[in-house]
């Protein structure tokens, strides 16, 4: 099954090229094929445009470079690596064959791989891993973080009452420089802002960012290839750098930072243990002092602090961060509705969206001031966020031709479509509009009565509001009445019309009159 590459895990392709990783090691990461990544740097490559402009382009721009690759879905693969995490967990178990396990692997899929090919795809796929496994980081690389699973209280100060908070813990492996904070949840929101927090602590941007296999992280854990949230992918992207989750099963690439746990609980959570805190601010000045003092102590085999190893040999290895810290996403399907809107449900209003998506099924994307609406990773409307409940929020140029005419009414449209046809036409249609509560309605009346000099002329239609006005009358019905029976024609009166005075009855000379009957 061919599926389009998603243009913010093109821009992740782009940033490890950029930073020295090998094509294997991008598909690795990013859960991709090798030949995958081949193809689209030969792709990036063969592009006018130097890879590092490329990254600096929106991901509309780089949909319209690449409109049509696509990768493959190889679900035989799929099925084999996935076999792999039940060979491994019965390594050690006595009596393992590895032809045991192949047969059952034949007897569970349509089309396996022959003994030989299956043997190769696991030492292949086990000598990575092991290689992997090896305590070498290279300084600026890596950023592991995690929640401890201990947690942290605050008191109420008016009822002594304690609450939980969770505390959040990120630490750059090379130099084993920590940073630390409280927080009220382990929620994606929270896990956004305390990595972001921890960026601007460290003061730079490491490759990638490893977390542990956290809800508000990662949707879908794997061994292989996790899903990670879209907001916090999207974080990554703001920041230029990746999200690594650690593997499943494989609780070496967590000691480090549960090191660091423990750690955090002998440096803080002890000295604390005795005092009482009545907020989350008042706990993380705390947690940020004993931080510092942590983070300068000298390490028992080494003559330098985390402080002065961070220093001299990861600081300059850091990416710089970006001017603008980065808003928080959120998501929301809709479908267009048949008057062209979309319903936003958190502020429960509606925002207009060109007419020809009308029926489609949309993503929200949307943030504290913004509101944007995608359609199939293409972003067709974004509106200034507008919080006031129940009501539209409009773009003209989404409209279609007779909504947009519709959406332009006003006294002055119509006053102004009036003054073509006379200063009655203008008189009549101005007292009109200023009846009535709901100005729509007279609009609606007002189009009509103007409409009638298509079928009668101008000069006839001021004639008959004229009329009309003498008699202080305002209405369609009664201005087409005078049209269709010719009252127009009969010329002003010296005085004034009543409205009683005017009769549905023409004049003619074949009409006999009440004196004929006398």
């Amino acid at each position: 099954m061919a599926y389009k590459l998603d243009p913010m895990d093109l821009k992740q392709i782009l940033s490890l090229h950029l930073d020295g990783y090998s094509n294997r090691k991008i598909g690795r990461t990013l859960g991709l094929s090798r030949n995958t990544i081949n193809g689209y740097l030969k792709l990036f490559k063969s592009c006018d445009l130097p890879i590092a402009e490329l990254i600096n382009k929106t991901e509309e721009e780089l949909r319209e470079l690449f409109p049509s690759h696509s990768t493959i879905n190889n679900s035989r693969f799929e099925a084999l690596m996935s076999y792999f995490e039940k060979v491994n967990l019965a390594r050690n178990k006595p009596g393992f064959t590895f032809l045991y396990h192949y047969q059952e692997y034949v007897h569970s899929v349509t089309e396996p791989y022959s003994y030989t090919q299956f043997m190769e795809h696991y030492h292949r796929k086990h000598t990575k891993q092991r290689g992997s496994m090896k305590l070498e980081h290279i300084a600026g690389n890596e950023l592991y973080i995690d929640f401890a699973g201990k947690k942290l209280e605050i008191a109420d100060a008016g009822t002594g009452e304690l609450s939980p908070v969770e505390v959040f813990i990120a630490i750059l492996p090379c130099s084993q420089y920590t940073y630390v904070e409280a927080c009220f949840s382990q929620k994606k929101e929270e896990l956004i802002r305390c990595t972001e927090n921890a960026l601007r602590f460290f003061g730079g941007v490491p490759k990638a960012i490893v977390s542990d296999n956290l809800k508000s992280a990662v949707s879908r854990s794997s061994k292989y290839e996790a899903d990670i949230n879209r907001s916090f992918k999207d974080f990554a992207r703001h920041y230029s750098c990746i999200i690594n989750p650690t593997r499943a099963y494989a609780p070496q690439d967590k000691a480090l930072v549960e090191n660091a746990v423990q750690l955090t609980y002998q440096r803080i959570y002890y000295p604390i243990r005795e005092m009482t805190f009545f907020s989350l601010a008042e706990l993380n000045k705390e947690i940020r002092r004993l931080l510092e003092s942590y983070n300068d102590l000298l390490f028992s085999r080494k003559e330098a602090s985390r402080k002065e190893l961070f220093q001299s040999i990861e600081r300059d290895q850091l990416k710089s961060l970006p001017s603008e810290k980065y808003e928080l996403k959120g998501y929301k399907r809709a479908k267009v509705q048949k008057i062209g809107y979309v319903y936003f449900s958190v502020d429960k209003t509606y925002y207009s969206v060109p007419y020809r998506y009308i029926g489609k099924q949309t993503q929200i994307q949307f943030t504290q001031s913004k509101v944007e609406v995608y359609y199939n990773h293409e972003r067709i409307a974004s509106h200034d966020r507008n919080p006031s409940k129940g009501i539209y929020i409009t773009n003209k140029h989404h409209l279609s031709s007779c909504h947009k005419a519709y959406s332009e009414w006003s006294p002055s449209y119509f006053i102004g479509k009036a003054e073509k046809h006379g200063s009655s036409v203008v008189a009549l249609i101005s007292g009109l509009i200023n009846q009535g509560d709901y100005p729509e309605v007279q609009y609606k009346r007002a189009m009509g009565i103007i409409q009638l000099h298509k079928q009668y002329g101008s000069e006839r239609l001021n004639d008959a509001c004229w009329i009309a006005l003498q008699a202080n009358t305002y209405s369609y019905k009664r201005i087409k009445n005078i049209l269709e029976n010719n009252m127009d024609k009969l010329g002003y009166p010296d005085e004034p019309i009543c409205s009683t005075q005017i009769s549905h009855i023409p004049k003619h000379q074949n009409i006999r009159g009440a004196t004929s009957y006398q």
